[in-house]
């Protein structure tokens, strides 16, 4: 403990109010990881192809990322993340207190989700620029650590909120929005950086291009985790909102050993290897996902589905790899975070098809289809991981 008091003493200001915020933004994550499902579910009564349709507005803000980022260029991306947070904050108000019909509640998401979607790359960017040379994973691996501590309290707070005091969806509308708002003031006390002109946030270069295609295979995989992987533990297996608490719950404790390890591993074995590992992971999750309840009793299928569920959250921490990936190829610092952005917008395109295809073939051919799909796509995955050459840390 008190080891860990000195680090924190030693550690620069700008580190910590940083990784404070970053605990706030995964608190607010796991909130809504844990309650928005049930929330669409048991407000709206919605329709496999009206869950799938919701991902047109909470996705399409990913597509705005770059051109976003471009606008605000003269923000600089420390100023740019105080912003996301103030507009994710009232975006949760607006969901939580005006959503008087589902449309309205889909422009709520809209906003909410922008604020979201340009802090998505931010958190690799900033993170990376207050590591030191070479130890960039494990830098993200730590901060990655204290969001996963804090989605932890938020899985927490869901679960004993929902099963003993009795919570509305309101109450963690207000929580994850005020957390938002403590995110974006601490952001305010970094000290600003040097903004990135606008034109370099727009630029595509053929020198990134497998980064580009292994955001596009992540963009891809991220959805069928975000969008159907809960709807199958709510609509099919008709679990309730402190179940999927308790697996993000779950998932968060182990995460804070599997997060900072996976940081160092990447430093240590490298982008291709994690990269690599993790695609076959991934097939035999998706596999369980959509045929566990076809070969096995329904109690068994549903624990499997459960540790699924819980593997999927922990490799979502593997975009580590991708960040630290691009870092190693930039042709100029001053790249990264703009490639991050642009990366961030061309993922998107493909997840929002994915979700409205997705819903589709859950629709006509049944769930287990989404899932084996998703299972193709990791195969695809695991050969384009194959092809990132070993290069030097820069």
């Amino acid at each position: 403990m008190r080891s860990l008091l000195q680090k924190i003493k030693l550690a620069p200001k700008d580190f910590l109010f940083f990784l404070t915020a970053v605990a706030f933004i995964g608190f607010t994550q796991n909130i809504m990881d844990s309650t928005f499902n049930n929330f669409l579910n048991e407000t709206f009564a919605l329709s496999n192809i009206q869950r799938a349709i919701i991902e047109l507005p909470r996705e399409l803000p990913g597509v705005l990322v770059a051109f976003v980022s471009a606008v605000f260029f003269f923000l600089g991306s420390r100023r740019l993340g105080l912003f996301a947070n103030l507009l994710g904050g009232i975006g949760l108000i607006l969901i939580g207190f005006f959503s008087t019909n589902f449309s309205t509640m889909l422009l709520w998401l809209f906003i909410y989700s922008l604020g979201q979607h340009i802090f998505l790359p931010l958190t690799s960017s900033i993170g990376m620029s207050l590591a030191k040379e070479g130890q960039t994973g494990k830098r993200l691996g730590e901060i990655n650590g204290a969001m996963n501590a804090a989605m932890i309290a938020g899985s927490l707070f869901v679960f004993l909120g929902f099963k003993y005091l009795h919570f509305e969806f309101k109450t963690t509308f207000i929580i994850s929005a005020v957390s938002l708002l403590a995110a974006a003031l601490l952001l305010s006390f970094m000290k600003a950086d040097k903004p990135v002109p606008s034109h370099l946030r727009l630029k595509y270069r053929k020198e990134y291009r497998l980064y580009y295609w292994l955001s596009i295979l992540f963009g891809t995989r991220k959805q069928i985790f975000l969008t159907f992987a809960p709807w199958v533990l709510v609509s099919v297996f008709h679990q309730k909102t402190e179940i999927v608490a308790a697996l993000l719950f779950i998932g968060g404790i182990i995460g804070i050993f599997f997060k900072p390890l996976l940081g160092k591993a990447i430093d240590k074995l490298g982008e291709r290897f994690i990269l690599s590992g993790e695609a076959v992971v991934l097939v035999f999750v998706c596999l369980g996902y959509g045929f566990a309840r076809v070969i096995f009793p329904e109690g068994l299928a549903l624990v499997i589905t459960a540790i699924c569920y819980i593997l999927d959250q922990l490799l979502m921490a593997v975009g580590m790899a991708r960040a630290t990936y691009l870092k190693k190829i930039a042709v100029h610092p001053d790249e990264v975070a703009p490639t991050l952005g642009l990366a961030t917008s061309i993922d998107h395109i493909f997840s929002i098809s994915i979700a409205v295809a997705g819903g589709l073939l859950w629709q006509i051919l049944g769930y287990q289809y989404v899932f084996l799909a998703g299972a193709l796509i990791a195969v695809v995955n695991f050969f384009s991981a194959r092809r990132i050459a070993i290069v030097p840390v820069r």
